[in-house]
């Protein structure tokens, strides 16, 4: 069974579907060594073997960015035919480094690509050497490209823990809707059943055959009860106002409880009515436990609901049931008060 608090996948790695058309784009900057290949004086042979090195650089390079090849193997491939470009070029393979960071960076596992990029930044200090007449400020617009590649990858890992905080966020407020909701049918239909077996227990001397349909009603509402909690496992179970507005003075009454309702379904907001239905059924259950009332008034309006008895009033500390009717109603932007009647209590329900 699939239920809404599975976590939320976590995104793919963008670089293993589009990395390969980032690299490509960046192959532009390959001019540097391809002049310097094509200024050199040496050999055809050397030159043509130069041109080749650079060309597998940039396809190891592409590929690195892919699934076809692993990283390692691809970095690895890229600083041989790096190398071997050095007779021709000689200093100038530090133009190498960007690419050589910027995979590093974006493809290698942590903390490897660390020790990576930090090793790859430090070849360009070589420029200040002054070999070969190389521009000693060459390293200074090496650096800012591979501190986008950190950046990037930086800010990759980022999305990662935020898309992975924000599954564990699901699953936990998953599993308090599920506590919740559960604490909810089974409070109010196992007090249903207590009432009902009470009932049906004074009842089976005086009226065997009241008696057997209160037995009938305890087995209807075990079923009932049964099927909500699956559905409240599964996801499935929204309140009905229409279902407990009729469902509550019965169960009142089983409970020698009168009920007087004001208002109707009618006069509700339709976008709160799942609300205000779980807000009666628990208003209702508390009575029955707890409030030893004679008489209940259930109030309906375009604001909200109030339920109003005249039993023993509200004192002790907030259950389980009132702290989700609390959330339930928070969760609304709603308002809910609970203080005496005089006598009894009353809990009200404000809504925007």
């Amino acid at each position: 069974m699939t239920t809404s608090c599975d976590a939320e996948p976590l995104p793919d790695n963008p670089w293993e579907k589009w990395g390969w058309a980032f690299a490509a784009i960046w192959l532009v900057f390959l001019t540097f060594p391809i002049i310097a290949v094509a200024e050199s004086e040496v050999s055809v042979a050397a030159t043509v073997g130069a041109f080749l090195c650079i060309a597998g650089f940039a396809v190891a390079n592409v590929l690195g960015y892919s699934s076809r090849l692993d990283p390692w193997w691809a970095l690895g491939a890229m600083v041989v035919l790096a190398l071997a470009t050095a007779p021709v070029i000689g200093i100038g393979i530090i133009s190498f480094t960007p690419y050589l960071a910027i995979l590093s960076a974006l493809r290698l596992p942590r903390p490897a690509w660390k020790w990576a990029v930090g090793l790859w930044a430090a070849f360009p200090l070589l420029s200040l050497l002054d070999i070969d007449g190389f521009p000693t400020f060459f390293f200074l617009m090496l650096w800012p490209v591979m501190i986008g590649g950190v950046m990037l990858r930086i800010f990759g890992e980022r999305e990662q823990l935020a898309y992975a905080a924000r599954g564990e966020h699901a699953i936990v407020a998953e599993r308090e809707r599920v506590a919740r909701d559960v604490h909810d049918v089974l409070g109010h239909s196992l007090t249903a059943l207590s009432v009902k077996a009470e009932l049906a227990a004074r009842l089976i001397d005086l009226d065997p055959a009241r008696a057997k349909a209160e037995l009938e009603s305890i087995q209807a509402t075990a079923r009932q009860a049964l099927a909500e909690v699956r559905a409240t496992v599964g996801g499935l179970r929204a309140g009905n106002l229409e279902a407990e507005l009729a469902a509550a003075p019965r169960v009142l009454a089983d409970a020698g409880v009168t009920t007087r309702v004001e208002g109707s379904v009618a006069d509700t907001d339709p976008r709160h009515r799942a609300l205000l239905a779980w807000v009666l059924r628990e208003s209702v259950t508390n009575v029955v436990r707890h409030a030893r009332a004679r008489s209940v008034v259930i109030e309906l309006g375009p604001r909200g609901i109030a339920v109003t008895d005249d039993g023993a009033g509200c004192d002790g500390a907030e259950g389980n049931g009132l702290r989700g009717m609390r959330e339930r109603v928070a969760g609304a932007d709603g308002t809910l008060s609970i203080g005496p009647a005089d006598p009894g209590t009353r809990v009200e329900v404000a809504l925007p």
